[in-house]
C-alpha cells in the first residue's frame, strides 16, 4: 500500500491506497501525526507493514510541518526498509525539506 503524506500547510494531506484524508492538524502535528496515520490503516484493516512506498511533498511550505513529516516519513521508510520518494516520484535516501523562505529566528543572546 502507498502512503502519500503532505504536511507543508496546517492542513496535512494523507492518502493510503486509494483513500484520501485531510486533517487540520495545526499544532498537534508533532504529538498526533503517527497516530493519525496508524488509525487511518486501522480503517482500512492494515498495519504499517502493509505499506509498500512512501511518496512525500518535501515543500516549499511550513518549517515546523515539513520537519515533522520528513521526520515521520524518514523513520518508517527506514524501520520498514520500504522506498522513499518526492512529490515529483524522484526517489530518495532521506526527505530533506525545502523552505520557501529562511526560517523566522532570533540572534543569539550573547
Amino acid at each position: 500500500m502507498k502512503l502519500v503524506l503532505d504536511t507543508s500547510t496546517p492542513t496535512t494531506k494523507l492518502t493510503l491506497g486509494d483513500q484520501h484524508y485531510v486533517w487540520e492538524s495545526g499544532r498537534n502535528l508533532a504529538r498526533d501525526l503517527l497516530a493519525y496515520i496508524h488509525e487511518r490503516l486501522k480503517e482500512q484493516g492494515k498495519d504499517w507493514h502493509d505499506l509498500t512506498e512512501i511518496h512525500y511533498n518535501t515543500g516549499p511550505g511550513s518549517f515546523t510541518g515539513l520537519r515533522i513529516g520528513a521526520t515521520v516519513v524518514n523513520t518508517l521508510a527506514t524501520e520498514l526498509n520500504i522506498p522513499l520518494y518526492d512529490q515529483s516520484g524522484k526517489k530518495l535516501t532521506v526527505a530533506l525539506p525545502v523552505y520557501d523562505r529562511p526560517a523566522h529566528t532570533t540572534p543569539p543572546r550573547k
